[in-house]
C-alpha cells in the first residue's frame, strides 16, 4: 500500500516538474516570438485590401517606436505628399471624416474601446468617377500600459468585423507596464463601392476595440489612470483593378470634432506599495512550502525504494 502511494506521489511530482518546465518554454516562446508587427488579412477583399500597404507600417519602417510628434509629423507631411494619385479633379471632392464618439466600455483590466466615426461628402461637389472601392481606415494609438491582443482581433476579422487589422509596435502581451512600449491598431472597414457617385449625405461607422491593461506600476491609491486619445481617421479609394501605389487617400480638415471629443480616460486596476510586504512573504513561504514538499516526498521514494530492493535481495 506504502509503495502504491509512493508510486502516485512521484508520478504527481513528475507532472507538476513537468507542467512546470512546460509553462517557463511557453513563456520563452511568446517573448522570442514576439514581433513588431502582426497582420490579419482577408482573401475575400484580395484584389483591394491585399494589394493596399498598411500606413503605421510605412510609419515604423522609418522610425523605431511610437513617438506621437514624430507619427504626426508623418501624417501630416510625408503622408499627404503622395494622398491621391488616380482620381482627376480630386481637388473638387469635399471629404469630411469626423470622430462621433469615443469611449470606454466596461472596467477593470478588460474593456473595449467604442469610437463612431462618420463620413461625409459634400453632394455638390462630387465629379462624376469610374468605378471604385473605398475602405475606411481608423489608427488607434495606444498609451503605455494598454495593449490589444493580435489573437483576439484574429478572431475578429476571421468574423468579417473588419476588412484588414494589424497591430504594430510591441506585441509581446507578457512584459508588464515600465518594460513595454507603445502599440498601434489599424483597422480597415468596408466603405462601399462607388461612394462618390452616389448622393449620400453620410456614412456612419462603430467600431469596437478590445483592450487590455498590463500589469501597472504600484500606486498608493490602488489604481493607475491612462488616457487614450481619439483615433486618426482616413479614406482610402482605388479604381478597379489599380494597385495598391495608385490608390487615394482623404484625410479631413477638420479638426473640431478631435478638439471637442478630447482623450478617454481608463481607470486601471494596480497593486499598492503597502500590500507590497504581505505579497512577498505569503509569495515566499508558498513557494519555499512548495520546495520542501517535492523534497520529502523525493527523498521519501528513494527510501521505499531502496528498502524494497534490499528486502529482493
Amino acid at each position: 500500500m506504502a509503495i502504491r502511494q509512493c508510486n502516485q506521489l512521484c508520478f504527481y511530482q513528475k507532472l507538476a516538474i513537468l507542467w512546470m518546465f512546460f509553462s517557463g518554454a511557453v513563456s520563452c516562446m511568446l517573448v522570442v516570438s514576439s514581433s513588431s508587427e502582426v497582420e490579419m488579412r482577408g482573401p475575400s477583399h484580395s484584389q483591394h485590401s491585399g494589394a493596399r500597404k498598411y500606413i503605421v507600417k510605412s510609419y515604423f519602417e522609418k522610425y523605431e517606436n511610437l513617438c506621437d510628434s514624430s507619427f504626426e509629423d508623418f501624417m501630416a507631411h510625408e503622408l499627404s505628399s503622395s494622398l491621391c494619385q488616380v482620381f482627376p479633379d480630386n481637388r473638387n471632392l469635399d471629404v469630411r471624416l469626423s470622430v462621433l464618439e469615443h469611449s470606454l466600455v466596461g472596467e477593470g483590466s478588460h474593456c473595449h474601446l467604442s469610437s463612431s466615426i462618420k463620413l461625409q461628402i459634400e453632394a455638390d461637389s462630387i465629379p462624376k468617377l469610374p468605378a471604385h472601392f473605398c475602405e475606411v481606415i481608423i489608427i488607434q494609438r495606444l498609451p503605455l500600459g494598454v495593449f490589444a491582443d493580435p489573437f483576439e482581433l484574429q478572431h475578429l476579422h476571421e468574423r468579417k468585423v473588419f476588412t484588414n487589422v494589424a497591430v504594430f509596435g510591441d506585441t509581446n502581451l507578457e512584459l508588464p507596464s515600465f518594460r513595454s512600449n507603445r502599440s498601434v491598431v489599424e483597422v480597415h472597414m468596408d466603405a462601399g463601392s462607388n461612394i462618390f457617385s452616389e448622393q449620400n449625405n453620410g456614412l456612419e461607422m462603430n467600431i469596437e476595440l478590445p483592450l487590455h491593461a498590463r500589469y501597472q506600476p504600484l500606486d498608493e491609491s490602488g489604481y493607475s489612470i491612462v488616457e487614450i486619445g481619439e483615433p486618426d481617421v482616413l479614406l482610402s479609394c482605388s479604381m478597379e483593378g489599380k494597385q495598391y501605389n495608385q490608390s487615394c487617400l482623404f484625410m479631413s480638415p477638420n479638426d473640431s470634432a478631435k478638439s471637442r471629443i478630447g482623450a478617454v480616460a481608463w481607470r486601471i486596476p494596480s497593486g499598492m506599495k503597502a500590500h507590497t510586504g504581505f505579497v512577498s512573504v505569503v509569495t515566499f513561504v508558498t513557494a519555499f512550502l512548495s520546495t520542501l514538499s517535492i523534497v520529502v516526498t523525493s527523498i521519501f521514494c528513494s527510501g521505499i525504494k531502496v528498502s524494497k530492493n534490499m528486502k529482493q535481495s
